[in-house]
């Protein structure tokens, strides 16, 4: 570890990405998926905003949300990936200070307000099936526009003082950070000072914001199933739960390895190092790649129009 690494500092110029500790040597190996994860991220999220714009009949709640989603994803994989791809490919590890609280900042507030859309999308099921009458007066335009400003407005100020609380900490142990991206408890444990503040408000906010989404979310499907179940037929059941299907797919693929990640952070002591760091970086990935494709396959419309695109394409 080179001197410039361990003298004391306060607020270092820079900080040093390692990647995944312990497997620097597999790095060019590890692009490989990653990178595919990231380009089909890219490609199915910018699909999905494209034709919900240019199909007229896809200008509802739904699909509004659905564009909310895909950009919610296309920042949380932008904020991490190409600076990760750099540190395999160029060993580029290097970060400015104020780009890794930048960095933090993005990550921990989409993640946020991603848990928060997927709450509106439930809200919109629930009233589209249990009070379909009143959904086109309930959930208009504006009122589709202020839930989804409220949702950033959320993630963004439950994640700020995580970023006051980081550049006001001194930093006198090293400026290493033992992770691929600027995870919040991977930077404050190189503060030389007490961080039991920082750990409790994670906790606060954690259980305030994806805690009670899941309440939410739990809450609304319960009405729903109960709404399914009393209709007269087999197959008007299976039709509306049909019309939940994307979204209960989505819904696993952001909060199940978002559950593991935390789960072997705090738990899994006797874990190796790389393998938690590897986990975290591969469950910012899973959903922005799944979510288009869930969508793009359960989803009649958007796969209808996208079967015309590219029929068209090939006449």
């Amino acid at each position: 570890m080179s001197k410039s690494n361990t003298t004391n500092f306060t607020n270092p110029s820079i900080f040093i990405l390692v990647g995944i500790p312990g497997l620097e040597a597999a790095h060019v190996w590890i692009s490989i998926p990653f990178s595919i994860m990231y380009a089909i991220a890219i490609l199915g999220n910018f699909s999905i905003l494209f034709i919900v714009k240019m199909e007229q009949s896809l200008h509802k709640p739904m699909y509004y949300f659905l564009c909310m989603l895909a950009i919610t994803d296309l920042v949380l994989s932008t904020s991490t990936l190409p600076k990760m791809l750099s540190i395999f490919w160029l060993n580029s590890r290097e970060i400015e200070f104020s780009a890794c609280l930048t960095q933090m900042y993005f990550l921990h507030c989409f993640l946020v307000t991603e848990s928060g859309i997927f709450v509106a999308m439930a809200f919109d099921r629930y009233v589209a099936i249990c009070d379909p009458l009143r959904h086109s007066i309930i959930l208009t335009n504006s009122m589709v526009a202020k839930i989804g400003l409220g949702m950033v407005l959320r993630g963004g100020m439950l994640v700020l003082p995580f970023i006051f609380m980081a550049r006001q900490w001194p930093y006198c142990r090293t400026n290493i950070i033992p992770h691929s991206y600027c995870e919040h408890m991977a930077v404050v444990k190189l503060a030389c000072t007490e961080i039991h503040v920082s750990n409790y408000y994670s906790l606060s906010v954690v259980f305030c914001s994806l805690g009670l989404d899941q309440f939410f979310i739990a809450v609304s499907y319960t009405q729903i199933l109960r709404a399914i179940f009393s209709l007269p037929t087999k197959d008007a059941r299976l039709k509306t739960f049909g019309t939940c299907g994307s979204h209960l797919c989505a819904i696993l693929a952001f909060y199940i390895p978002c559950l593991f990640s935390v789960l072997t952070y705090r738990f899994g002591k006797n874990m190796a190092l790389h393998f938690h760091v590897l986990i975290a970086s591969v469950y910012l990935l899973i959903p922005p790649m799944i979510n288009p494709i869930i969508y793009g396959v359960r989803t009649k419309q958007i796969r209808d129009r996208l079967l015309r695109l590219f029929t068209h394409k090939v006449t």
